[in-house]
Order: structure tokens, then C-alpha cells, then sequence
């Protein structure tokens, strides 16, 4: 397959909109020669303006588009227009449009508003996808197709009603087992018919809960299924030329991982992760630490979903337009968040969008170029500094990041069901925050992570950390026990193991491999009010915990921790079960972040979890992340604070930025500094 060769840097750039002002596309290309463009993405959303009536195409402008990028030595990534239909198409055929869960249609407007079911929707895109892969598939600098935008959504029409009904009778065949999975006795809810099945809405079923999840279930696969249908025929006319699509997450005020689609197993049918990465930067809930800490989270998500370097197909030089406050970037914050991302395994910075445009929703959005046609901005030579940067970074495009010893487990079966649980307290269930909290302490001490689903192979790892296992198969917990007897060792928690994937709770206790592996037995668990705590002590230390604490029998684990308050005083609060070759952890209760680093500073000391570095530092807003090759390592240094800190260099090296020599002694950066130092060998 074609190889992408650089770094890239770039992003969506929509001419369509300039095509009666063409000087401003000639100057456009002018600037993008200022700004170390060399990447543009076209085609999303330009459906209307590729084929204006149905049958009739118009290639002319993109034909132009790629001769200007060809002349000006500019990759282009082809996007499919499937993000958006024309308006024609949804008068015709008013099947292409979704209804929602009210079972009412929309009328056309907005952008993914069809129906991934629809028959003739697939057909439409199949053909304009083929025109477009023909014509430009051996272009030299189509270099990468970006199918649709941003999937999301799910359509309660009768034809995705009908593919739900057929999904479900390949899973489970009969009507019986259907029932018994949904446990459809309780409320006189047992079906008779296939037919009678119905997606969940506010006009029917919302508290079957097995339903409620496989629902979720179909929508990602029936989602994949029509990504599918478009990689299909671009795999067939241009087989040399790899397949994404954006994903989301992390772009919320809690930096979600994005929670309609399972990524994990939608990153199987991509050649490439790439991802859209709107940050809060300067939001007044947490400081730039705090949030540099949760996007370093979900680059590292992105990374570890196919365990390779990935692309930032998306992000902001300046502002959003759709935060509840669009505060611009402060200086310098630009560049240390994409040499963040690049850190972590980006290969790509690019940007929605390169041209500002002058109207409708996005009109405000920030942009490379914005409304002034000025290349003199703050903004404007900000992103031409970071297309510096990743030219003089052009060494480091085949490093990988450090391998990670650590691994945290999150499953999206697991998070649909949390989400959806009738028990604990939805106000603080916050399953990804505490992901998070866990991964705090290896971000802020420099030691690699992945995370990694119930699929992936545990032996990698020297610790797997597996928070609020809720919904847990039999087949991950005999795994989790076999990593533990060859040698692992487990963190689990509180709300661990109380349903099997049927949303169906274990009888007996818990499953016969949890119970051997971590030597206790969960009894229940008390849910708190917030401003509610239990004493908990250590031999070394006393502290509180908040939100949860479970009630546990203890078989044949050592008590580490016991509660100190409640009528449970006494009783363990963290157990450390050797089971085998390995030992595995159970933290029965929610604590504060000071208190796990504790936990956790002992784990990675006596698991040798730290990685070797040339760098030391004295403060964690100052942010270590390695690349590294058979050649060379490369060592990003990034203060995410707003003073200036200070590190200190243990060996010679130089700095890949300004080519200069970096000698053994102590520096300081201002603030949003970034720096990448290189070691040789």
C-alpha cells in the first residue's frame, strides 16, 4: 500500500465554497506555502457540488484542486460525501432520511441525517464513491480516503427496525433464547413474534435492559457494516490506498472517550486511527494540567486501537465554535498541544478548517486562514511554526512510542450497560472519569500506557488495571485469572463482575475465576451521597472514601486496607491475593487521587514499571513522552502550566527543533513550551 511519507500537516479544506471568488483559492494555495501546508482533505460534505442533480457530475473544480496540490507538492486525503446527502436525493427518496425514536421522519437539513440501512442510500454512495475512485485513484498525490464524517447517530426507521430483528435472530437464533437473555417473564414482557421486536423508545420498551444494550450493539455494527459498503468499492478500484474515518471523543467538558460507537471494534476495518481533537483548553473547571492529563488519555486511546501511530484528522488552531464558551488557544498553547499529540503516536496534524468559512454554522469556527485573508495573524504564523516543527521532526516519523507496561482495561459493552445500570448512583457511576483517575498517576510520573480491550493479549503487560467491570464475561474473567498465574498482576475494583453479557447477574456470587484470583468474595456495596465518606486505614496511613465502598468476605487474601467508620468498620477495604506466579489486587472502594498515587508509586516500584530517561523533573506540570527507533530516542518535554518550570538533562543530547547541542545540566521553559530532544542508539 501507499505509504504516507511525512509528517502531515493540513486539513479540510472546502473550495467549493470559493469557486466564484477563484483568487481566493489561487492566494489560498499562496498561504498554504507560509504555512507548511502539506496536506489538504477534500470532498467532505461536497456531495451537492459533485453531483447538483442526480446523474449529473461535475468534476471540474476537483480536478483543479488536485492539479494546484500536485503542482505545489500537496498530499491529498479524498473524503467520500456521504456525510451529508443533497437535498435532491432526500426529495426523491425520502427513505434516505432517518427517523427517530419517536418513529417520526426528519425532514431534510443538518449532516448525518440518513439512514444506514437504506438500500438505496448505500446504492447512491456506491456509485458517486466509485466515479470518484476512478477518476482520481491513480492521482500521485491521493495518498489516503477519508470515508463520510464523524459517524454517529442511529435511525428507528422500519427498514433499520427490520436489520435490528434480523441482527438479533442471527445472535440468538430462537425466540426463547431472546427471552431468557432478556429476562422478558419480568412484566409480562415475553415475545411471541419476531415482529414484535422494537428498537428501545419513549413510545414503547426503555427498561428491558438486554434490549437497551444490544440495541446499542446493532447501531455500531450497522454503522460499521455501512462504512463498510463504501470501503468496499474504494478497496476494489484502488486497492494501493488505505481507508479511515474520524472517530471522536475527549472533546466535552469531562473529555469522554466517545461513547455511541465501540471504537475497538470499529478500528479493525480501518487502515489508519485518526481522530478529531478538541481539547477545552483554558476552560475555568480544571487547570491545563489537569486537562493536558485527560487528552493525553484519549491520544493514548487512539494509539492503543491498533497498538500503532495514528492521525489527528481534526483539530483547532484558535477556537471551536460549539463549546458552551469558545475561548481562543493563549500563545504557544497551539503548538504544545499538537506536539503533545505527536508525542503519543500522531503522524498528522490537521485542521478543521483550513479556509474560515463565511457563512452558516461553522462560519466562527477557527481556521488557518480566517475572515480578514491576513497571513500575518498570532494564529496564522502559530500553525506555520507547528508545520516547521514537523518538517524538522521528519527523523522521528517511524518511531513508536515507548512500549507501554501498563495497561488499562476499558470495554464498551461494559460502558453502554454502567450507563444504563438501575442500581449505585448515576451521578457519580462516572465509569471513564475514574479510568482517568487511574491512568493520573503513570501520566503525571511519565510511565507508558495502553488501553486495551477484553480482546487484546494481557501477557504484553506487567500491570493490568481493570476498573468497574461491571458487565464481565466468564471467558475475560478465566483470562484475567490465567495473566495472574503466569506471572501478572491485576488491579479490579469496586462494581466488578455483577452481570454476564446478557445484562443477566451472576448467580452464586462471582464467577468461579474472579473469586480464585483475587481471594474474596464482594458481599455489597454501600453508595454513598457526595458529601458523604468512610474512614478507611493502612498500616502506614489513614484516608476516606467516597462514592462507593464494597462490603467483602475475605477468603484467601491479605487485608491491606479496612474501613474505619460505618457498620462495616473492620472489615477489608483492599485486598492483595497471591494467586500462582501473579497477585492481584481488589480496591473496594473509591478514593482521591493522592491516595491511589500512593497505592500505585509502590506497584510501579516493585513491578520495575518506570522508563529509563535521560530527563529528570521536578514538578508534573512538566510532561516527559518518548518516541523512540532502533536509531534514536526522542524525548517531548512539555510544560503544561502557565509559569515557567525547569528540567534537568542527565546526557548529552540535541534538540531536534533548533538543531542545536543540549549539554548535561538544568533548563527552564516558559510556559506552553515544547521541546523534542534526541539521544542517539
Amino acid at each position: 500500500m501507499k505509504e504516507i511519507t511525512s509528517f502531515g500537516h493540513g486539513g479540510d479544506y472546502n473550495p467549493e465554497q470559493w469557486l466564484d471568488h477563484p483568487e481566493i483559492i489561487a492566494q489560498d494555495f499562496e498561504y498554504f506555502k507560509k504555512a507548511h501546508i502539506n496536506t489538504i482533505t477534500v470532498g467532505i460534505f461536497s456531495w451537492a457540488q459533485l453531483e447538483p442533480s442526480e446523474g449529473n457530475y461535475r468534476f471540474d473544480w476537483l480536478d483543479d484542486i488536485f492539479d494546484r496540490a500536485e503542482n505545489q507538492g500537496i498530499n491529498v486525503i479524498l473524503a467520500t460525501p456521504s456525510g451529508a446527502r443533497p437535498r435532491w436525493m432526500a426529495d426523491k427518496y425520502s427513505e434516505v432520511l432517518r427517523v427517530d425514536e419517536n418513529c417520526q421522519r426528519n425532514l431534510f437539513g443538518e449532516r448525518h441525517n440518513h439512514c444506514y440501512t437504506s438500500p438505496i442510500y448505500r446504492e447512491k454512495i456506491q456509485v458517486i464513491d466509485r466515479k470518484l475512485a476512478e477518476r482520481y485513484g491513480q492521482r500521485s498525490n491521493l495518498v489516503l480516503w477519508h470515508v463520510s464524517n464523524e459517524f454517529g447517530g442511529a435511525c428507528y426507521c422500519d427498514l433499520c427496525q427490520n436489520a435490528f430483528r434480523h441482527w438479533l435472530k442471527e445472535k440468538y437464533q430462537t425466540l426463547e433464547n431472546l427471552n431468557k437473555a432478556y429476562w422478558a417473564t419480568f412484566w409480562s414482557h415475553t415475545y411471541t413474534n419476531w415482529d414484535q421486536v422494537v428498537a428501545p423508545s419513549p413510545r414503547g420498551d426503555q427498561n428491558l435492559l438486554g434490549l437497551n444494550l444490544d440495541w446499542h450493539r446493532f447501531v455500531s455494527d450497522q454503522t460499521i457494516d455501512f462504512y463498510e459498503a463504501e470501503a468496499e468499492v474504494l478497496r476494489e478500484v484502488t486497492p494501493d490506498i488505505k481507508i479511515t474515518t474520524n472517530f471522536m471523543g475527549g472533546n466535552t467538558d469531562d473529555e469522554h472517550v466517545f461513547f455511541d460507537l465501540d471504537y475497538q471494534k470499529f478500528a479493525e476495518h480501518v487502515d489508519i486511527v485518526s481522530w478529531d481533537s478538541y481539547p477545552s483548553w483554558r476552560t475555568d473547571n480544571k487547570s491545563s494540567v489537569q486537562l493536558a492529563m485527560n487528552t493525553a488519555a484519549m491520544n493514548d486511546v487512539m494509539r492503543s486501537l491498533k497498538h500503532d501511530n495514528y492521525m489527528i484528522m481534526e483539530s483547532t488552531p484558535s477556537q471551536v465554535n460549539w463549546h458552551p464558551f469558545n475561548r481562543p488557544k493563549a500563545p504557544s498553547m497551539h503548538r504544545m498541544g499538537a506536539l503533545q499529540e505527536v508525542s503519543h503516536g500522531a503522524n498528522a496534524i490537521n485542521y478543521f478548517q483550513l479556509h474560515q468559512s463565511r457563512g452558516s454554522s461553522e462560519m466562527f469556527h477557527g481556521a488557518v486562514i480566517g475572515h480578514d485573508l491576513r497571513d500575518d495573524t498570532r494564529i496564522f504564523k502559530e500553525v506555520a511554526q507547528v508545520g516547521d516543527n514537523l518538517e524538522h521532526l521528519q527523523p522521528a516519523l517511524n518511531a513508536k512510542s515507548y512500549p507501554a507496561k501498563v495497561a488499562i482495561v476499558y470495554d464498551y459493552d461494559n460502558m453502554w450497560a454502567l450507563s444504563d445500570v438501575r442500581n449505585y448512583a448515576s451521578q457519580t457511576i462516572k465509569y471513564w472519569q475514574t479510568i482517568q483517575k487511574h491512568y493520573q498517576y503513570f501520566w503525571e510520573h511519565d510511565v507508558p500506557v495502553e488501553f486495551i480491550s477484553t480482546s487484546d493479549e494481557l501477557t504484553d503487560y506487567k500491570l493490568v488495571i481493570d476498573p468497574m467491570h461491571f458487565m464481565m464475561t466468564e471467558k475475560f474473567a478465566d483470562k484475567l485469572k490465567k495473566y495472574v498465574a503466569q506471572g501478572g498482576t491485576v488491579v479490579g475494583t469496586y462494581i466488578t463482575g455483577q452481570v454476564d453479557e446478557r445484562y443477566l447477574a451472576y448467580l452464586g456470587g462471582w464467577p468461579q475465576a474472579l473469586h480464585d484470583m483475587y481471594g474474596v468474595e464482594p458481599i455489597e456495596t454501600d453508595t454513598l451521597y457526595p458529601s458523604q465518606r468512610v474512614a478507611v486505614e493502612t498500616d502506614h496511613a489513614s484516608t476516606q472514601a467516597h462514592d462507593y465502598a464494597t462490603v467483602l468476605e475475605v477468603d484467601q487474601a491479605m487485608v491491606i486496607a479496612k474501613y474505619a467508620s460505618e457498620w462495616y468498620t473492620t472489615t477489608a477495604a483492599i485486598t492483595k491475593n497471591q494467586y500462582n506466579n501473579g497477585q492481584a489486587y481488589y480496591v473496594g472502594a473509591r478514593f482521591d487521587s493522592e491516595f491511589m498515587a500512593s497505592f500505585y508509586d509502590t506497584l510501579v516500584t516493585e513491578l520495575d514499571l518506570q522508563v529509563p530517561t535521560a530527563i529528570h523533573k521536578t514538578d508534573e506540570a512538566i510532561h516527559v513522552n518518548v518516541r523512540a527507533d532502533e536509531q534514536a530516542s526522542y524525548y517531548f518535554v512539555t510544560n503544561f502550566s502557565d509559569v515557567e518550570q525547569t528540567f534537568t538533562v542527565t546526557t548529552p543530547m540535541q534538540d531536534l527543533l533548533t538543531g542545536t547541542k543540549v549539554g548535561v545540566g538544568t533548563y527552564s521553559m516558559s510556559a506552553y513550551d515544547s521541546k523534542v530532544l534526541v539521544k542517539e542508539g
